[in-house]
């Protein structure tokens, strides 16, 4: 088999069957059953929860979920090549320190943000290294940079907390839209969402993550440059999640080496929850998007009905694991109906060579 089927073979089987028509590629997914759950969470807590509909509530959840929705759309690119980056949320921290030290000092704040941003995607070059350059496991080398880039957040103020900020710039952090609810956050969130939609949907390069995810070895002999690809992914990674700790730090007025401690693991969730296979080779950004609206809905409606934080995670952790388990289970069905398949299609074939022998 040459390399250009290999690739074909593998591309092929990274996205939705085209043989099926389009109303059964768009509807019979997981990501279009998280939609369902999230509007069927969505009407349940419209007519249950009380004040839940109001629209200072949709307010805080946007802004609450702003730097989740931000990060997992590079997340959902490098969980696509069956890699992780486990350290995002000590970069968001690291970049929220920066903003703050750096704005104390006297730089103005735009150039104090875009040297958080540009911190950030170091601290990606530092992981795309090691994992493409190194050889080492993404897993491993993000465990360690998790520690060792909050480490030095923390090392940078310490318990202190930085909480003067330009009041323009705290405003516009927390500001809607004019005329409605939706914060303006959304402005650049949805900006981003189009170009990863369009980078890992519509292009070559995002086929061939696809084609990574499922087979790094045939995309390398297929002409894929298997480790550029995933050092862009991180160090892309990075320069998200840098931008997310300005907006972190602006919107709670505050930059402290700790903030965001454990938003990976919600970050993660909401990308497998979303449909994204942890082994690699599948996933659309609607369905991250979804997933990510789906935990911060449920998390929302849950607060508001008195339900303890203790409580609210046990939830998502009983929806991580059973989106984990069925993504297991359908690839583990579609395996068997793919070799049941073969099986008539070669019984088929030696019918036809008996009967013409």
């Amino acid at each position: 088999m040459t390399a250009e089927n290999v690739l074909t073979r593998v591309v092929t089987t990274s996205t939705p069957a085209h043989a099926h028509p389009a109303w059964r590629r768009w509807l019979l997914t997981r990501e279009a059953a998280i939609i369902a759950l999230l509007l069927v969470v969505v009407l349940v807590a419209l007519s249950s929860v009380r004040n839940f509909g109001s629209p200072l509530t949709l307010t805080y959840l946007l802004r609450d979920i702003a730097p989740i929705l931000l990060i997992a759309l590079p997340m959902t690119l490098i969980i696509v090549t069956e890699e992780i980056d486990l350290s995002v949320a000590s970069v968001l921290g690291l970049s929220s320190v920066i903003t703050g030290v750096l704005t104390a000092a006297g730089l103005p704040f735009p150039l104090a943000a875009l040297a958080a941003v540009v911190a950030g995607a170091l601290c990606g070059v530092v992981n795309g290294f090691l994992v493409t350059v190194v050889g080492l496991p993404s897993l491993a080398v993000t465990i360690g940079t998790l520690a060792l880039f909050r480490g030095i957040a923390v090392g940078l103020l310490g318990t202190t907390a930085i909480t003067d900020f330009p009041e323009f710039w705290t405003d516009l952090a927390k500001a809607s839209i004019p005329g409605t609810p939706i914060p303006a956050i959304m402005i650049p969130f949805v900006v981003l969402a189009i170009v990863f939609a369009v980078l890992l949907h519509a292009t070559p390069f995002g086929r061939a993550l696809y084609a990574i995810g499922l087979n790094k070895e045939a995309a390398h002999f297929s002409g894929i440059d298997v480790a550029r690809s995933k050092f862009t992914l991180f160090v892309l990674s990075g320069a998200v999640s840098g931008f997310a700790g300005v907006y972190f730090t602006l919107l709670y007025s505050n930059a402290r080496g700790d903030n965001a401690t454990g938003l990976e693991l919600q970050v993660i969730a909401a990308v497998l929850l979303g449909g994204v296979s942890i082994f690699g080779g599948r996933g659309a950004l609607h369905g991250v998007i979804a997933g990510v609206l789906l935990i911060g809905t449920l998390g929302s409606a849950l607060r508001l009905a008195g339900v303890s934080g203790e409580v609210i995670n046990i939830i998502t952790g009983v929806l991580l694991v059973l989106s984990v388990v069925s993504a297991s289970v359908l690839a583990w069905a579609r395996s068997r109906r793919t070799a049941a398949i073969g099986r008539r299609r070669l019984r088929a074939a030696r019918s036809s060579a008996d009967l013409q022998t």
